[in-house]
């Protein structure tokens, strides 16, 4: 999945940079509205985790802007202003959600996952398709009832994959979940992970639509 971060604090930046991305999103840092506002315009993103205290433009002028250029990105507003006032002007301008700083990293993955999950009209937070449960709070993953070892990148195309099962999803759109800023992509990444989830969930479980991508194969 892939993450926006807008944070001006270094400290707390890179500290939820680096936790999101040990958990296996690709998170992409920027420090100013301005650069927020253009990476939103230019970039598919999954979630948007963004400051209100920043410099230039402030975070509530971002979310407003973006809300009114059409953006449908789920957002989840950090900031130290925790009066009612402050988080009612932010979920008025189109926020999602709010989580006042100091927060815990756990609880902010938990709300990560909750977003996403409304993202797609999800209440359940597992994925169950043709066997195979996949739990994104644990990143466990069975089929027929065993347990599947996957890679980090293995699981968030499986997660993408199970979001929508039929609707497919272009390699092109793929690799932009699954990778951020300079991370290195081979031609055959995606072909090697989608050979990968068939080896371990059944050679049927995704198809391939020829010239468009992959899909979670529909229940029968």
């Amino acid at each position: 999945m892939r993450v926006l971060l807008v944070e001006d604090d270094l400290l707390i930046g890179r500290g939820v940079a680096d936790a999101l991305g040990d958990d296996g999103y690709a998170v992409d840092w920027v420090r100013d509205g301005a650069a927020a506002l253009a990476h939103l315009a230019a970039t598919a993103y999954d979630l948007a985790i963004l400051d209100l205290g920043l410099p230039g433009k402030d975070g509530l002028t971002v979310l407003r802007e973006a809300r009114a250029s059409q953006q449908t990105v789920p957002v989840l507003v950090l900031t130290a202003r925790d009066a009612p006032a402050d988080r009612v002007r932010g979920l008025d301008a189109g926020a999602d959600d709010y989580l006042v700083k100091p927060f815990d990293l756990d609880e902010l993955g938990a709300r990560i996952r909750a977003l996403l999950r409304r993202r797609v009209g999800r209440r359940d937070p597992l994925y169950r398709h043709r066997g195979v449960t996949l739990d994104p709070g644990t990143h466990e993953v069975t089929c027929a009832g065993q347990p599947v070892h996957l890679q980090q990148r293995e699981f968030f195309l499986l997660l993408a994959l199970l979001e929508r099962p039929g609707a497919v999803l272009s390699r092109e759109q793929i690799r932009d979940k699954l990778y951020g800023w300079g991370d290195s992509v081979e031609s055959n990444t995606i072909e090697v992970y989608v050979h990968a989830l068939r080896k371990k969930l059944g050679a049927d479980f995704i198809r391939t639509v020829r010239g468009v991508g992959y899909c979670a194969t529909p229940a029968s």
